[in-house]
């Protein structure tokens, strides 16, 4: 028999099903793919048919192009538990409650057919975010590699929620309001810059069950891959690694970075770039709130009104659903009338090509993780109006730690007047200034990070050499 190592190590791959986490488990998988992986990537069907409405040409398998490249990586696609056409985005608490409840079965029994097929599986690697990964894998023999798709900082509140309860910072009905300064690694963090999870009062909903759970379940990980760099959160990362084996290894962007060959994106794509290339350097605010989150009718409203008051050019990605499902139009009467000489409002975009386009001098954004990798790996300085979950987090380490952004509004409810005075501060080349030579400071560290012997090339060949090593003496699945 072939000794174990010279194997190709084959992984059953598992993203959380919602865009922001498929992304960079797609970029993942390739990666891995081209380090000598056999992957087999299990989308939900939900994904899988929202991915080709948006792509009709992808037909049934959204890695065919990649494995023509000679990449092995497979595909299947599993339900969630709801029927494909369920409103996911309309009934949010109810999707959450079947990934908790029922995904689990249905992602059970098609890693057991793979493994019953005789396929030599030798880890499973899923989103942190499940709660039942390390039990599947324990089931089949398989390591748990449990990813993160998040800053480590968020990872290490998580990781600490009982130190937040004990110190009544979390779950109490009167939470301390005062710094935070007893989290490993982690040298001052104030109670508004936690998840808005943490912030919560009640804590009983099923976001809430899947945090608790989730984390316990990361604990019996045997390794944690992490989509951040390691010189930005040194000190966060050097002390999680003394509770579990823990790789900083990202960014993790699709090969092209503007063209990608996996269809990821749950909606078709408008191309901006004949507009923006009419446009002078640096003129152009982008502004979305990502794929997930959902922005107040008010806010909006003041949001729209201070573009207009800003007189400043901008391409706006507004989700149909961006409101709710139910709110299909939410901008104010004449809005599009007022600014259509110097605006672009689309449903939906390549965020990397429109961020990678010189045109575009900031990003007003819901400070999701990806939104700020390719940002900051863009050179674009960022507007920072965070909505829900990490965005709280992650506009700390923006704004607060690398100074590479400003917030939106200082206050709420927010203003027309503050959005226009912040959007100007940001896209003037006098006030902006700062903000973009800073970003291109952080921007180094990515580059730094992904060049050859860089930090995130390195942990990635560790984590394989560590894996493989490990295989040798755990039970494979027979």
């Amino acid at each position: 028999m072939a000794d174990e190592s010279s194997q190709k190590s084959h992984a059953v791959f598992i993203p959380y099903p919602l865009q922001g986490h498929v992304i960079p488990s797609v970029n993942l998988a390739i990666k891995l793919a081209s380090k000598g992986f056999t992957i087999t990537f299990i989308n939900t069907h939900a994904v899988h048919h929202q991915t080709a409405k948006a792509h009709p040409d992808i037909g049934s398998d959204i890695f065919a192009k990649v494995r023509e490249s000679g990449l092995d990586i497979r595909y299947a696609t599993v339900s969630d538990g709801l029927p494909v056409e369920f409103d996911r985005s309309l009934n949010h608490d109810q999707f959450m409650a079947s990934l908790l409840h029922e995904f689990s079965a249905h992602v059970d029994e098609v890693v057991g057919r793979i493994v019953g097929s005789g396929e030599k599986v030798h880890c499973l690697i899923a989103d942190t975010f499940f709660v039942w990964s390390s039990k599947i894998a324990k089931k089949f023999g398989l390591l748990y590699v449990s990813y993160w798709t998040e800053p480590a900082l968020v990872f290490t509140l998580y990781y600490h929620l009982d130190l937040l309860r004990e110190n009544g910072h979390f779950g109490q009905q009167e939470c301390r309001e005062d710094t935070i300064k007893y989290i490993p690694g982690v040298e001052a963090v104030e109670p508004r810059d936690m998840m808005s999870y943490l912030q919560d009062t009640d804590t009983t909903s099923v976001c809430h069950q899947i945090i608790f759970n989730a984390f316990q379940d990361a604990k019996n990980a045997d390794f944690v891959l992490c989509n951040t760099v390691q010189d930005l959160e040194l000190g966060t990362i050097s002390a999680l690694n003394a509770k579990v084996p823990f790789y900083a290894i990202g960014p993790i962007f699709p090969p092209g970075f503007t063209k990608s060959n996996v269809a990821t994106s749950l909606w078709s794509e408008s191309d901006c770039s004949q507009w923006l290339d009419k446009k002078p350097h640096g003129s152009v605010l982008y502004a979305s709130f990502g794929s997930y989150a959902h922005v107040k009718k008010s806010e909006l409203i003041e949001i729209a009104k201070g573009l207009a008051l800003s007189k400043v050019s901008f391409l706006w990605v507004l989700r149909p659903d961006i409101v709710s499902s139910d709110d299909t139009d939410p901008l104010p009467v004449g809005f599009k009338e007022e600014v259509k000489d110097r605006s672009m409002i689309i449903p939906w975009c390549c965020q990397n090509a429109v961020l990678a386009h010189p045109a575009t001098g900031g990003f007003l954004t819901h400070c999701g993780w990806n939104s700020i990798l390719e940002s900051t790996w863009c050179g674009v300085p960022l507007l920072c109006f965070p909505l829900l979950t990490d965005q709280f987090t992650n506009r700390k380490l923006v704004v607060d730690d690398w100074k590479m952004g400003i917030n939106l509004s200082n206050k709420r409810p927010i203003t027309k007047e503050e959005v226009s005075d912040n959007v100007n501060c940001l896209m003037s080349w006098k006030s902006g200034d700062e903000y973009r030579v800073k970003v291109k400071e952080v921007r180094k560290s990515l580059e730094n990070a992904l060049a050859p012997n860089g930090s995130s090339g390195t942990n990635l060949d560790l984590f394989i050499k560590q894996l493989k090593a490990k295989c040798q003496v755990k039970p494979i699945s027979q």
